[in-house]
């Protein structure tokens, strides 16, 4: 198992070099931050009372004025993205660095800190970087992490800075916990290749048939994977357990709580005016055995949603259903570029990089229901994580 790793998907690998050199486990401090009335809000959610959930239209989220107000913020804000840290040059206690794919990850010496960048990536390598993707993404984790702890304890001990998570060391169970509702996709590996390849017992799920593309399924499914040499590799509980990747009793302790994060997230993005699709969970282990929800929870880059308001008729009609799309930018530098040979790659049209910025905030803005806050321009972004690390680890000792 390897040491914590909060990476979005499928930019984890990046952790087993820290892995190897620091086999330790630390037990660290409890949250930091105050834990809601969670029984409450999970009886809210639960009870089926659907005339509250919010009713969002895709076509009015990208007209209105909100979208006018944030471009305008992006647009100044393009020079000033998160694309490198260096803590270790700045922050004082900072022992390595490994720089994943999106986010930075440091050994403090009894902390990992995880600084989550505006990096953009794809085809194995970074296309651009976009304003306050950073902050998007480690925000909506920290605002699950909060309100999912009826479910699971996480290893989240500070929040410091917007773009940035302190976290406890631990072991990671070397699988990642796919969670699906659906059976979509359009990759190799996704559930719909798989059904339509015939497939119809895959990861210990049996699938019936006479199932279309997008259609929901009967019941959530869990379909695991572990790492292979260069894919991640679908695995079934039973190969698990006799790969000696987990314990039958572990095994069996996070199924259930990745099962009850999946369910507690559709029903919160319902509210919403979305549908949690899918996702990926994974989890660590403490020394002294508690099980721990790590990595990212229901981020844009971990999880697919649509819109739930249009779902049902263009499921009907045989349409794709509506989404706040990413895929946009990495289609226009496979069509203006060999993205997987080309040494050097083309400039990111700045049009492209703004809505995908725009894109990444509404997301939060629907996935949480509150407004993204956006931060003061007046200190360079590295400063202020720098201040606000150092700062944090100081009372944390």
């Amino acid at each position: 198992m390897s040491q914590l790793c909060m990476d979005p998907l499928k930019t984890c690998k990046s952790f087993s070099n820290f892995q190897a050199s620091n086999p330790q486990f630390l037990v660290l401090p409890k949250l930091r931050f105050k834990p809601k009335n969670f029984s409450f809000a999970c009886q809210s959610l639960m009870s089926g009372q659907n005339q509250s959930q919010k009713v969002v239209s895709l076509d009015a989220l990208m007209d209105d004025g909100r979208k006018k107000e944030i471009f305008r913020v992006v647009e100044g804000s393009l020079l000033n993205c998160l694309s490198e840290t260096n803590l270790q040059l700045t922050v004082p206690g900072i022992k390595s660095k490994i720089r994943g794919k999106v986010r930075d990850v440091y050994d403090s010496g009894e902390y990992l800190v995880l600084v989550t960048t505006d990096r953009q990536s794809a085809f194995d390598r970074i296309l651009a970087s976009i304003p306050f993707k950073g902050q998007v993404l480690n925000e909506t984790s920290l605002w699950w992490f909060d309100r999912t702890q009826h479910i699971t304890s996480n290893a989240v001990v500070a929040a410091p800075d917007r773009n940035v998570t302190i976290a406890r060391k631990c072991s990671v169970f070397p699988v990642e916990f796919v969670v699906r509702g659906y059976v979509t996709g359009s990759t190799d590996t996704s559930l719909w290749t798989v059904y339509q390849n015939g497939i119809r017992k895959y990861c210990g799920n049996v699938l019936p048939d006479g199932m279309v593309k997008n259609q929901k399924l009967p019941q959530n499914i869990l379909t695991p994977t572990t790492k292979a040499a260069d894919h991640d590799e679908p695995v079934t509980p039973e190969e698990i357990v006799k790969r000696g990747l987990m314990t039958q009793e572990d095994f069996e302790e996070v199924n259930k709580r990745a099962l009850s994060l999946f369910e507690y997230g559709q029903h919160v993005a319902a509210d919403h005016g979305l549908i949690l699709v899918d996702t990926k969970y994974e989890f660590g282990k403490s020394l002294d055995g508690s099980i721990l929800l790590i990595d990212e929870v229901h981020t844009p880059d971990s999880s697919r949603y649509w819109i739930s308001q249009s779902y049902a008729e263009r499921f009907q009609n045989g349409l794709e259903p509506e989404n706040v799309d990413k895929e946009f930018l990495r289609l226009w530098f496979k069509n203006h570029c060999n993205p997987y040979e080309d040494e050097v790659l083309p400039e990111a049209p700045k049009d492209l990089v703004c809505e995908l910025a725009w894109r990444y905030i509404s997301l939060y803005e629907m996935i949480t229901n509150s407004e993204f806050q956006i931060p003061s321009s007046e200190e360079p972004v590295h400063e202020r994580i720098s201040r606000n690390v150092t700062s944090s680890l100081s009372s944390l000792k």
